[in-house]
């Protein structure tokens, strides 16, 4: 085969992977929308949160350590020991699940039967609160996160895929992360559309979506999906958070992936988790393809705005998405 055609097919394989990143960040969205029919601008900072909070628990860190030591004068950062990362992973989804108690009972139940646009704001607001708390508690500076992911290059894909070219055509370079970030994605998807389409919880979530008020009548206990779908959430970004530390780094540009996932749900649908998939896989491969092949004509950078220019493409002729559903109001 030629090698242009080749590299071209690495570019897309590449652009999929980086689409399931893109897409386990949506997925957390998709999650909320689904549950109170807001856009949740916390999301990504939800996930940042949960990677500073595992990267802390590992290391032993003290939690607001700068706090204690500037009121009483020491010089303390870290208990002096390390903690296993299946026990640190367990740990902060418990404090995923108690932040999510938190937010429905400080914040979501004053603001049943509000008007979308006060619960988009509060998320706003709790976006800002969660990233302040995050640098109190674990500080500021760039972080390393390992929780044991395999990373650089498969040399198995290279070499499987290097009979395919000429002498000058060495293998895909697929990156081992972005194979184990797509397998987690599968699963999490298939989890969750079963649960959201078969169990009796999910059932109870799309009904509170639709009509609060109803749900309510028919015995649904409003503040329990609430925390059950920000607990969810909140596993969610703590998987994103991993994925997304392992790959770059824990640091505050974490919370920005959520500007990302706006396009994904553009393209897939506010209420679909099957669409949030392939809406990140669309924005990843077309984001990829359209650099390598236009890129160098026009300057370059075209992944900062390529994802944008096609929602909103959508936007004027599907505005629901692939996936989402269309609603018609009587009037």
């Amino acid at each position: 085969m030629p090698d242009q055609f080749l590299y071209a097919v690495e570019v897309m394989i590449n652009g999929l992977m980086a689409g399931v990143l893109y897409a386990l960040v949506a997925l957390g969205f998709v999650l909320i929308f689904k549950a109170s029919g807001i856009f949740n601008y916390a999301q990504g900072v939800l996930a940042l949160f949960a990677a500073l909070t595992l990267v802390g628990l590992q290391k032993g860190q003290i939690p607001f350590a700068h706090l204690i030591n500037a009121a009483f004068g020491t010089k303390v950062h870290y208990f002096g020991w390390t903690m296993p990362t299946f026990l640190a992973i367990a740990l902060t989804i418990v404090v995923m699940i108690l932040l999510a108690i938190a937010i429905e009972r400080f914040i979501l139940k004053h603001l049943v039967n509000q008007e979308p646009i006060i619960l988009f704001m509060a998320t706003i607001g709790l976006a800002y609160f969660l990233e302040g708390l995050g640098d109190v508690m674990w500080g500021a500076d760039v972080k390393t996160l390992d929780v044991g992911l395999p990373q650089g290059a498969s040399e198995w894909v290279e070499e499987a895929s290097a009979v395919l070219g000429g002498d000058g055509f060495y293998g895909f370079f697929i990156d081992k992360l972005d194979i184990v970030a797509a397998l987690v994605a599968a699963v999490l998807v298939i989890t969750l559309t079963i649960f959201s389409q078969y169990s009796k919880q999910g059932r109870a979530l799309r009904a509170v979506a639709d009509d609060h008020q109803a749900a309510l009548s028919v015995g649904i206990s409003l503040r329990f999906i609430w925390v059950l779908v920000w607990s969810i959430a909140g596993i969610v970004a703590l998987v994103a958070g991993i994925m997304w530390g392992a790959k770059s780094g824990v640091q505050f540009s974490l919370s920005l992936i959520a500007l990302k996932a706006l396009p994904v749900l553009m393209l897939g649908g506010f209420t679909s988790i099957p669409g949030a998939i392939v809406g990140g896989l669309i924005i990843g491969v077309g984001e990829k393809l359209f650099e390598f092949t236009i890129g160098s004509m026009i300057g370059g950078a075209t992944e900062n705005w390529f994802a944008y220019v096609l929602a909103l493409v959508f936007l004027v002729f599907r505005p629901q998405g692939l996936f989402g559903e269309k609603i018609i109001e009587r009037v």
